[in-house]
């Protein structure tokens, strides 16, 4: 039998949200990237910051590579393929990616 999975709430995924966010923040080239495919800067970053889609859209930025799974997962402390997961209890996190 496969071990069960983790659910998470819309409540720890935001707090997990943030903490992607602060990770990207850090990282000066990681979060040019982050401004540049949102399409924002960072004074609406943080009027964002605590809006669920927003930080759903965070985690699909840090999902687009393994490495940035892997950084963030390791400085979060949780497993790598949580992330997934995680970013699932956000806003339009069950939606499906066809590409």
């Amino acid at each position: 039998m496969a071990p069960k999975q983790q659910t998470f709430s819309i409540e720890s995924a935001t707090v997990t949200g943030l903490q992607a966010l602060s990770y990207i923040a850090t990282d000066d080239d990681l979060f040019g990237a982050f401004l540049d495919q949102a399409g924002t800067n960072a004074t609406d970053v943080k009027a964002q910051a605590t809006d669920p889609g927003f930080l759903g859209f965070v985690l699909d930025f840090l999902m687009q590579e393994d490495a940035r799974v892997i950084g963030f997962a390791e400085s979060a402390g949780c497993a790598p393929e949580d992330i997934i997961r995680i970013r699932a209890a956000l806003p339009g996190g069950d939606t499906p990616e066809w590409t």
